[in-house]
């Protein structure tokens, strides 16, 4: 089983290496005119690893291993999202990262789910999640690969690190133009 882990834990740490480096060679200008911070390609790995370890040690957590947490990190910095039933998951989320080694801090954006779904809701959710994740692909102000999307009854919770507030307010507006949106939450942070 933890030989399992292991190579599992590797071929997601390969793989996400291989998409920032293609993804990196890739990048569109940014239309906001505002200079992206300065990250190397070797923090940008480091810090793939450290989303990986995150993810690995939630999965492995018997509390919180069946929530779909969404997890970004930028310079050891570690942001957690998505919809969760209770605050005891967020807690036990927010302790298992910041044990994982190289996580410098947790950023808490974990929303509470409001009430049960149907599968009509989920698979409509899904739909809806799509369609941002579409839009933003083929949008060349927004830079998708760096913004991660929940949707929970038609509230889009759109969370990441990205370069200036600009690359934010432009993401929120293409995301309110979805149909199926009802509302839009940013949980979105500056890289520093």
């Amino acid at each position: 089983m933890q030989t399992r882990m292991r190579c599992s834990v590797l071929n997601a740490t390969v793989g996400a290496i291989l998409a920032v480096s293609i993804a990196g060679c890739n990048k569109p200008q940014d239309a906001t005119g505002t200079p992206a911070p300065k990250t190397t390609v070797g923090a940008e790995i480091d810090d793939t690893v450290v989303t990986t370890r995150v993810k690995a040690a939630l999965l492995a957590d018997a509390a919180v291993k069946s929530y779909g947490f969404k997890v970004d990190t930028s310079k050891g910095e570690v942001q957690l999202s998505g919809f969760v039933d209770n605050q005891a998951h967020i807690d036990r989320a927010v302790e298992v990262a910041r044990a994982v080694p190289g996580v410098k801090s947790v950023e808490n954006k974990v929303a509470l789910k409001s009430a049960d779904t149907t599968v009509g809701t989920k698979v409509d959710d899904g739909i809806v999640t799509a369609r941002v994740k579409a839009a933003f692909v083929a949008d060349a102000g927004v830079k998708s690969l760096d913004i991660a999307v929940a949707t929970r009854k038609g509230e889009v919770q759109l969370s990441g690190f990205v370069a200036n507030q600009g690359q934010i307010d432009h993401a929120v507006e293409v995301a309110r133009g979805i149909e199926g949106v009802r509302t839009v939450s940013n949980q979105m942070s500056i890289r520093k």
